[in-house]
């Protein structure tokens, strides 16, 4: 019951973000009036390179997935990657509630436990990885052209502070099956104590979870991790990509509004999306972003009319062919052996 009333409260707290955002805030940076007669005169042409933006976009969405989880081909990774996002779209809880559709759809294509639980692990961290050193890059390259914001500023050091403290982790689990235990002795430990304040039942086994994840994950890594990073970056860059194109086209010029200030607002946005208060950070992204890029010299009506742009076209279409993908998944899948044919012939699922 009394989880339950929390979630009521939570979910309350995101729909209240979300109307305060666009029924009252942004309102009074820009009329929507005069956002929609931006919208509408856009040319033809930024219209078709916002498209060719969209799409390349999409299309960056498979790789990092198809290194993380051998076996899993482009016609499969492309489908599964729009509907495991849709999945960050439709409920709070952002990242976490992706990762586990991402886990729920390739098992029920027949992909085995741990190697979809090694992909599902190493796809996130290294997403949520950037996320968190995107700020960090943001700041310095707004220190070479002799610029600051003191709230991306703040948001860099906290990023990179948490970035460092993961990436410690992450290295300590790897480094052998002794540091691997001894990681999930200290965290089990460490979260139980919170459990136990809020009285829930204590965590048991993460010690040789970890030596498991441990030993099957740092082969992959070890092979793969140069692509994995390569991939992660080249997604990243494409769905800048997007708001650059956005800005341009509705009549934001370099003089007004440069690539790396772009940057720092699209940067920022991506951190605040790691707040699981609103699917796909509905709200706190838009203004966020708004706020950051007018902060630079963007004029209100064009910034409101770029943000919401780039808003629509990065989740409207991912949302709809997720979607569209969950509706058909039982005919999308690769058709794989059973796990225990796979066993048998001594080839792991997935590989």
């Amino acid at each position: 019951m009394r989880g339950r009333r929390r979630q009521i409260v939570f979910g309350a707290l995101g729909l209240a973000v979300v109307v305060v955002t666009f029924a009252f805030v942004l309102p009074k940076i820009a009329n929507y009036g005069d956002v929609w007669d931006v919208v509408k005169t856009l040319d033809t042409a930024w219209l078709l390179a916002l498209l060719a933006a969209v799409v390349i976009n999409i299309v960056t969405f498979a790789p990092p997935w198809m290194v993380a989880l051998p076996g899993l081909r482009f016609r499969q990774a492309l489908p599964f990657t729009q509907a495991s996002t849709a999945f960050t779209y439709i409920a709070p809880g952002g990242g976490i509630v992706g990762m586990a559709g991402s886990y729920g759809l390739l098992r029920a294509w027949g992909f085995g436990s741990r190697e979809v639980a090694r992909a599902v692990t190493l796809t996130g961290v290294w997403n949520q990885l950037a996320n968190l050193l995107l700020p960090v890059v943001a700041v310095l390259l707004l220190s070479i052209e002799h610029q600051s914001d003191a709230f991306l500023s703040t948001v860099a050091v906290v990023g990179a502070v948490v970035f460092s403290i993961a990436v410690c982790l992450l290295a300590l689990v790897l480094w052998s099956d002794g540091l691997a235990r001894g990681v999930g002795e200290a965290v089990e430990a460490a979260t139980n104590r919170v459990l136990r304040i809020v009285r829930k039942g204590p965590l048991t086994g993460w010690p040789e979870r970890l030596v498991a994840f441990r030993r099957s994950t740092v082969d992959l890594i070890r092979r793969r991790w140069a692509w994995l990073t390569l991939a992660a970056l080249l997604g990243n860059i494409t769905v800048f990509a997007v708001l650059l194109v956005c800005i341009r086209a509705v009549g934001i010029g370099a003089s007004e509004l440069t690539w790396v200030e772009a940057f720092a607002g699209w940067s920022l946005a991506r951190a605040l999306q790691l707040i699981p208060l609103t699917p796909g950070g509905v709200g706190p992204v838009e203004l966020g972003m708004t706020g950051i890029l007018v902060g630079f010299g963007g004029a209100n009506v064009e910034v409101v009319a770029a943000v919401l742009l780039y808003r629509a076209f990065t989740i409207l279409p991912t949302l709809l062919l997720g979607l569209a993908t969950i509706g058909a998944w039982r005919w999308l899948g690769p058709g794989r052996p059973r796990e225990g044919v796979d066993a048998a012939a001594g080839n792991p699922p997935g590989g």
